[in-house]
């Protein structure tokens, strides 16, 4: 069950956004009871969604329809096909804005511009109307129109760095961060602020979201550190990199992983004891130790060899009914039978 169905009923949405960031938050906004009326052009000349071609398989090609990645991130939505690069598209869209409350795009800065489609047009046809642009790095800046992806993102804001091994590894992570909370949340999050603001003053507002500087702006303990330290956190060594003993990653005996967030004294003592080791007990970094130093690192190293000596799922169960933040590190395909999923309905569309 969706808790938040209906709350944006009434709410039309005109939704001309692609591939992940602007789909799944004008699918957020439909799960809420707006109604999405997702655009795009031919796909004869490419102004269609490239996701309906991401990841497709024979069966979807037997069945003449897109792929599994299309359908999740618009399911709920009204399709209309409509060509901005012709005169008579454009007219069309503006009528639709006219009784729009929300519009969505994520082209490159200038293009709706271009179209005759930009903020001032479409405000002095609807004055009521939120427009929310989602892009790499923001409409007016050095880098606005440059070309990029989930990873440039993430490195130019500082995340990918940070995403580290000890020895210094960058490790891509296979979530997007740059995508999904930089583009994704933050529209979501700018587009009911600017909605609210719209009902309350009667005037629409321009939302202007920069993946890469939402990014930066939620890399909150990171920048702290550096302000505090005048330092980076060195990947590996920090207290929420590696560097102590209490939060980490542990690899087992069968090669899976348990995660352990006993950053709590509370919880650090319950992990000690349940360990069987209360001489750790005293060695935690609200004790004085020091995270990335020579002794965490020999103590971290000690509590990777006891972890090694057992499986995930003797661990697992050893640790649960522990109250001490230790938990295993689960695979997608074990989610949907594990009880802390039990009624949660994630974004997969039906295979119609």
């Amino acid at each position: 069950m969706n808790r938040d169905a209906g709350l944006l009923a009434g709410i039309t949405v005109l939704d001309l956004t692609k591939l992940l960031p602007g789909p799944l938050a004008t699918l957020h906004l439909a799960q809420m009871g707006a109604t999405v009326l997702k655009i795009e052009g031919p796909a004869g000349d490419g102004q269609d969604d490239g996701t309906r071609q991401m990841f497709l398989t024979r069966a979807d090609r037997e069945a003449g329809r897109p792929s599994l990645a299309f359908r999740a991130l618009n399911e709920g939505k009204q399709l209309r096909e409509i060509d901005l690069r012709s005169e008579a598209g454009r007219t069309q869209l503006l009528e639709l804005a006219r009784g729009a409350d929300l519009l969505v795009e994520g082209f490159r800065p200038g293009v709706m511009d271009k179209l005759g489609l930009g903020w001032e047009t479409l405000h002095a046809a609807n004055p009521r109307l939120v427009m929310c642009a989602i892009s790499g790095y923001g409409q007016r800046n050095a880098w606005s129109h440059r070309a990029g992806h989930d990873i440039n993102y993430i490195a130019m804001a500082g995340v990918l760095e940070q995403n580290a091994t000890v020895d210094g590894d960058v490790a891509v992570p296979n979530f997007q961060i740059g995508d999904l909370m930089g583009g994704t949340q933050a529209a979501v999050s700018g587009m009911l602020a600017a909605l609210l603001g719209a009902q309350r003053s009667g005037a629409g507002s321009f939302v202007d979201i920069s993946m890469t500087h939402e990014v930066w702006r939620h890399h909150a303990l990171a920048r702290i550190t550096l302000a505090a330290t005048g330092r980076p956190p060195v990947p590996g060594r920090d207290l929420l990199s590696g560097g102590a003993p209490c939060y980490g990653a542990y690899r087992c005996a069968d090669g899976r992983y348990m995660a352990v967030g006993s950053l709590e004294m509370k919880f650090w003592r319950a992990l000690c004891e349940t360990l069987e080791r209360p001489q750790w007990i005293e060695r935690h970094w609200t004790r004085g130790l020091l995270p990335g130093s020579a002794e965490s690192m020999a103590l971290r190293a000690e509590l990777a060899a006891l972890f090694a000596s057992r499986t995930m799922a003797q661990w697992a169960e050893r640790f649960e009914t522990v109250d001490a933040c230790v938990t295993p590190v689960l695979r997608l395909d074990e989610l949907g039978t594990h009880p802390v999923h039990a009624g949660s309905q994630p974004i997969v569309a039906s295979s119609r």
